[in-house]
């Protein structure tokens, strides 16, 4: 295993060979989603209880997971981590100032620091790899591209953690639309390669990105097949890669397998963390889109979901998810006080320097009011509400095939509005940029069919010239 960071140029912060061990073991975890690291940084620090990584590690895994109720156990860690700052090396210095932006809600300003300590140490894995998560937590597609690509030139593709950075570069690519070159990076970063035969979930997964954003539906569910093997046991990745096995059903309208992927694999006992639990409200919803009968899938999931009151506004991304279920549910009057305690806690003085501010207020919460406005049947609101919204999208986070669900409801609404010309041709006007990206699958058409289109053509493009 390779090390955490490079330290033929900077110098590590313990003198124990078996606390070093226990961290690149931790990292390697964070980084392919086997296991959680706890263990492995538990046992760091009792080899070595002077160190300043270890409960670093520790509170920046706990607050990856988005969840509000491991604040206390992160700003613990954080705090004794603290303790040992006078000892440790700058750039262990550097990680713990980051890691106490994350616990601030200070988002942005940790990923400078990141970024500040990567142009000095591109070979710093651990900021590669927080750096690109809370990126993508904040929908920052320049940095998910810009930070590995610059990054990865400085890299040895015989360092087994090679793949894993190639992974991020992979996902980047894709969120910028550069999709011939993300998938390329992302099926070499699953081939044995200088560095051996890797287990790389997250290029499987940007390459199965770029397959759902082109429509590739029958290519994408065969990709996953073929390197189930990769993520589906034991990884703690594996409910988003079933999430996109079931988008990619829903492309050819096969409700019956989603259903079933849906009560086998993003249910009960297989939803652990919130982060899951959104796959499953997002799935549900993209069914409830379509008028599909769920039954009382959705009581079960919203069961599972931290609906503590003074959880609200943490994750204006989350709380989206939570109102879907609510919604989903039936029960707009808790959709609506979860809403009314989101822009509370979003909005209040003392928090503007907090990154889910801005998501909240600019994205989220007209977001969540639109999703409540689906569910009353005020379809000309969720129009009017959503278009304009949608080039604000990516402040809200996540990935581009996450965020659709945004256009798909605008598309499912402006076929139920009765009377409004203009919000029906906006729904058109969404639905015609979906085809032009993804083709003519049969969600697209069936989505044509509820705006009352007896036929959706794809205008043929020129050939690329040679050159261009």
């Amino acid at each position: 295993m390779s090390s955490v960071i490079d330290f033929r140029r900077v110098r590590r912060g313990t003198d124990s060979a078996q606390a070093a061990q226990h961290v690149e073991q931790a990292l390697w975890r964070m980084m392919s989603f086997y296991d959680t690291p706890l263990a492995d940084l538990d046992a760091a620090s009792a080899a070595d209880p002077g160190w300043l990584l270890p409960p670093v590690m520790k509170a920046g895994f706990l607050l990856s997971l988005t969840e509000p109720a491991l604040l206390p156990q992160a700003r613990q860690a954080l705090e004794a981590a603290a303790a040992l700052e006078r000892q440790a090396p700058a750039h262990e210095r550097a990680h713990l100032a980051a890691t106490q932006l994350v616990l601030q809600g200070q988002w942005q300003q940790a990923g400078q620091v990141w970024d500040e300590l990567l142009l000095v140490q591109p070979r710093d894995a651990l900021a590669l790899q927080w750096s690109c998560l809370w990126d993508f937590y904040r929908g920052d597609a320049f940095h998910l591209r810009q930070r590995p690509a610059r990054a990865l030139v400085q890299w040895d593709d015989s360092d087994p953690l090679y793949p894993y950075v190639l992974a991020l570069h992979a996902f980047g690519l894709e969120e910028n639309q550069l999709y011939p070159q993300a998938e390329e990076a992302g099926r070499r970063a699953t081939e044995a390669g200088p560095w051996g035969r890797a287990r790389v979930p997250w290029a499987v997964h940007a390459v199965a990105h770029v397959m759902e954003m082109q429509g590739r539906f029958e290519a994408g569910a065969a990709w996953l097949r073929q390197h189930q093997r990769d993520w589906a046991e034991g990884n703690g990745f594996a409910q988003h890669l079933w999430w996109h096995l079931g988008l990619f059903r829903l492309e050819n309208l096969d409700t019956a397998g989603v259903l079933r992927l849906v009560d086998n694999r993003l249910s009960g006992a297989a939803l652990q963390v919130t982060l899951q639990r959104l796959d499953a409200a997002a799935l549900l919803w993209r069914l409830h889109l379509l008028s599909v009968d769920v039954g009382d899938r959705w009581t079960q999931l919203l069961q599972g979901f931290d609906l503590d009151p003074a959880h609200a506004g943490y994750y204006a991304f989350n709380d989206v998810h939570v109102v879907l279920a609510m919604v989903g549910a039936g029960d707009l009057a808790q959709a609506e006080g979860w809403l009314a305690r989101c822009a509370q806690s979003s909005l209040q003085e003392a928090s503007p320097r907090r990154t889910n501010h801005a998501m909240a207020r600019d994205v989220g919460l007209p977001l969540m009011r639109a999703l409540i406005a689906f569910g009353r049947g005020d379809f000309d609101t969720v129009v009017a509400t959503l278009y304009p919204l949608r080039a604000l999208a990516q402040r809200l986070g996540g990935s581009h095939a996450q965020r659709e669900l945004i256009a798909l409801t605008l598309v499912a609404a402006a076929g139920r509005v009765r009377g409004s010309a203009l919000h029906h041709a906006m729904g058109r006007a969404v639905l015609d940029e979906r085809i032009m990206a993804r083709s003519a699958t049969p969600l697209s058409r069936c989505y044509g069919e509820q705006l009352g289109l007896r036929e959706i053509s794809v205008p043929a493009l020129p050939a690329a010239k040679p050159g261009h």
